[in-house]
């Protein structure tokens, strides 16, 4: 890993922290009023938004595109599909709590989203 890679790295996680603690937040205050799959869907479209606004700014230092923006999100499809069948399989089959499986999420997605992150928004465009 290169001196950049790992400074990117390191500055993805801490992006990816703020966003998963403001992301927690909204989700344990929806497990209040709904069932926790809608309550992860509703708070995981959120999370893309924010994602890609300290990823271009912060991590990535690249700037806004229309482009990167609607191709985005396809990262985030990916990983809500992976992510809503490993929170089932957390809560339904390994019944660990609802509140506590989206950060088991987090930490086994997060390497895939990091990669997946960088050639989307780094990559150059071809004309």
């Amino acid at each position: 890993m290169t001196k950049s890679t790992k400074a990117q790295a390191i500055s993805f996680l801490f992006a990816g922290g703020l966003n998963t603690l403001i992301s927690y937040g909204i989700y344990f205050a929806l497990l209040n009023v709904m069932g926790y799959r809608i309550a992860f869907s509703i708070t995981f479209c959120f999370g893309i938004f924010i994602a890609y606004y300290l990823n271009t700014r912060f991590v990535f230092g690249t700037p806004f595109s229309w482009r990167n923006l609607v191709q985005y999100p396809l990262i985030y499809f990916f990983q809500y599909i992976a992510g809503l069948l490993l929170l089932m399989f957390l809560v339904d089959i390994l019944e660990i709590d609802n509140r506590l499986a989206p950060l088991i999420n987090v930490i086994l997605l997060t390497p895939l989203t990091f990669l997946m992150s960088r050639w989307i928004l780094t990559r150059k465009n071809k004309k």
